[in-house]
């Protein structure tokens, strides 16, 4: 019960630091003029250009706030895990703030290059595997309790771990292309996340874990304040690169990362649909969607935006509450 009391403290700490910072956070970025550049391609969101981006600051910075917060009042304990989570939530921040300060800087919607930006991810990958593997009780198995299954990838896990944080922050960048989608997905996801965390007893400082994603629950919930239909500011690579890797990050840490694939089935869906596209394009020259990712296939159907978000979103919830009965019960 103090857990949970902890954890809802946390969110409501998370989510009135996000909503106060989005004031001054808003105006600064519309003094700096950090506008976003929509995509030509996308006709119908032309009217947004120019709303702020590099909004994932929104949450992140009064993420990082509450945690040494709960950290210095010992709220929380200090542990391995817990450090992993932040050096990749602040990791990969920092790549997602460049990239959009690049894109600002250079008054076009493009900032470090494809190269540039895989190369820093997998960076922060390696040191991540390194610590993880170092540091903490980590194994290479992936497991399938309720059909007695385990796989034993020995060397070829740190590859996984690699693909795993690189495409999750991708596959959330992909997402975030209407209003609210991605930090509704996010939020829910995160919600999901620290119910697992709660139920990985094994691991050191898993009630910590926990507590730390009901923290950037509230901190989301918070930018949706901004980021909802319509959208006064955008998250940006700054947001969505941290919340997709740290994703990877906790389910890699509580020993669930095939549930990565279900509770965050939504993110994967719209990447799946980018790949198919592109190789029915190359291989057939005909396309499958009217435009990826898929919410944009929707878009060109004629659907409302926030009926497609609010469609996503249920979808997404479903996926979780799955993969909760499968991960904590089953």
């Amino acid at each position: 019960m103090l857990t949970l009391t902890k954890s809802l403290f946390a969110l409501m700490i998370g989510f009135l630091l996000s909503t106060a910072f989005g004031l001054i956070a808003i105006p600064l970025l519309k003094k700096i003029k950090a506008g976003q550049r929509i995509n030509v391609y996308v006709e119908n969101h032309q009217r947004k250009s120019g709303t702020p981006t590099m909004g994932g600051l929104i949450f992140i910075i009064p993420t990082i706030i509450t945690t040494v917060f709960l950290l210095l009042t010992n709220k929380i304990e200090f542990s391995v895990n817990l450090l992993i989570v932040m050096f990749v939530f602040i990791s990969y921040g920092l790549i997602g703030f460049l990239d959009d300060y690049l894109s600002i800087k250079q008054n076009q919607n493009k900032g470090l290059s494809q190269f540039q930006k895989l190369l820093l991810q997998f960076i922060v990958a390696l040191i991540f595997y390194i610590l993880y593997r170092k540091y903490t009780d980590a194994n290479s198995i992936l497991e399938i309790t309720l059909l007695n299954i385990e796989w034993r990838l020995d060397w070829f896990y740190g590859v996984f771990i690699l693909f795993l944080l690189v495409g999750s922050s991708n596959a959330v960048n992909l997402t975030d292309g209407l209003d609210g989608l991605a930090g509704g997905l996010s939020a829910i996801a995160f919600l999901a996340f620290g119910l697992i965390s709660w139920g990985s007893y094994w691991i050191e400082g898993y009630q910590d874990i926990g507590i730390f994603s009901f923290i950037l629950v509230g901190s989301i919930m918070g930018f949706l304040v901004y980021n909802a239909n319509p959208a006064k500011v955008f998250m940006g690579d700054t947001g969505s690169l941290t919340l997709g890797a740290t994703l990877a990050t906790i389910a890699i840490l509580t020993g669930h990362e095939l549930s990565l694939a279900v509770i965050g089935g939504v993110f994967v869906i719209e990447t799946l649909t980018v790949i198919i596209q592109i190789v029915s394009v190359v291989l057939f020259k005909k396309k499958v969607f009217l435009m990826t990712p898929i919410h944009h296939h929707f878009e060109r159907l004629g659907w409302r935006e926030g009926d497609i978000v609010k469609l996503f979103w249920i979808v997404g919830f479903i996926l979780c509450l799955l993969a909760l009965v499968y991960g904590v019960w089953l």
